[in-house]
């Protein structure tokens, strides 16, 4: 498993509180398309995390291990998690993750 992949799993397992690796698998489907929604809403080609020499700024990591931790307690579909009785809960997920990951696009003048 790539470096990124490892760190990304780790923080998003702290994230949740989870201790067991029964759901590592699935945890890791759930990061690499957080990534991927990330390279896509920073215009970033595909892959471009996953490179050799990549970095990924503090603000994506954070917005990455929210994507991640919020599509596993979601995975049956309902919003899961903290904020479970709050009907627009995802939508705040979405929302923060969108602004974190504007703070890190690419400008082009």
């Amino acid at each position: 498993m790539l470096k990124v992949m490892k760190s990304l799993l780790i923080k998003t397992k702290h994230n949740l509180i989870l201790q067991h690796g029964e759901d590592d698998d699935m945890l890791i489907d759930m990061v690499a398309a957080a990534i991927s929604y990330a390279e896509g809403r920073q215009h970033k080609e595909p892959g471009h995390y996953l490179r050799r020499g990549s970095r990924m700024l503090p603000t994506t990591e954070r917005a990455v291990v929210m994507l991640a931790s919020h599509m596993y307690e979601s995975r049956d579909g309902s919003t899961g998690g903290f904020f479970n009785d709050k009907v627009d809960a995802g939508r705040q997920v979405w929302d923060t993750a969108n602004n974190l990951l504007t703070l890190d696009k690419d400008v082009v003048f």
